[in-house]
């Protein structure tokens, strides 16, 4: 009888503990939007970016940083396929349903949009079939008519999927002289935030039982 319960003992032990870090929620989300509404889109006297500007280059950044997270734990054996799916989906329900009322319905509408290559390229990214040409991928990018929106997106995604296994983008392709980006360019831009934010998790990880 000891025998057999020091065998249940070590197989409990073998199994995997699950993780209970906790990505991103409403709250959060809610937060940042109550801090914007409270914010001035005017610069103030001799700066070039607003308050407001500064706090929204911040929000999307949390974001950003909280979903490749998730795929670092994925890529850390933490998480499997599936489960990394889930929690993305979890994250994406939060960040890309419904819009504030007001002054902000058009900005947090604008982020949404510039927020769809973060969740796409995750997706292809754990497919694991994407083209790591980023030079060839950007030209292409460029050369799809604005109209094209699902298209110019499965190209961008596919950029940030190379960038999330580890390729470099896409400082030298982001023009800071256009005064009114493409939709592509916003795009660039994000996968440069997750360039940075996937240099920032090399060491990420968390150990199972631990709650943030």
């Amino acid at each position: 009888m000891c025998t057999d319960m020091a065998k249940k003992a070590s197989a409990k032990q073998a199994e995997p503990m699950k993780l209970f870090y906790i990505f991103y929620n409403q709250e959060r989300w809610d937060n940042w939007i109550k801090t914007l509404e409270e914010a001035s889109f005017e610069p103030a006297e001799g700066e070039e970016v607003s308050e407001g500007e500064q706090i929204l280059y911040s929000f999307t950044e949390d974001i950003t940083l909280s979903v490749l997270k998730i795929i670092r734990l994925y890529q850390n054996g933490r998480f499997t396929k599936e489960e990394t799916i889930e929690k993305l989906n979890d994250v994406e329900l939060i960040v890309m349903t419904g819009l504030p009322e007001g002054d902000l319905e058009e900005i947090i509408g604008s982020l949404q949009l510039s927020l769809l290559v973060l969740f796409t390229a995750c997706r292809k990214y754990l497919e694991g079939e994407f083209d790591k040409d980023i030079k060839t991928l950007v030209k292409k990018g460029r050369s799809i008519d604005e109209e094209n929106l699902d298209e110019a997106l499965e190209v961008a995604a596919n950029i940030g999927a190379a960038v999330i296994d580890g390729a470099t983008c896409c400082g030298k392709y982001i023009k800071d002289n256009v005064e009114n980006p493409s939709l592509f360019d916003e795009w660039l831009i994000e996968i440069e935030t997750m360039g940075n934010a996937m240099k920032s998790l090399a060491k990420f990880d968390e150990e199972p039982g631990e709650v943030s």
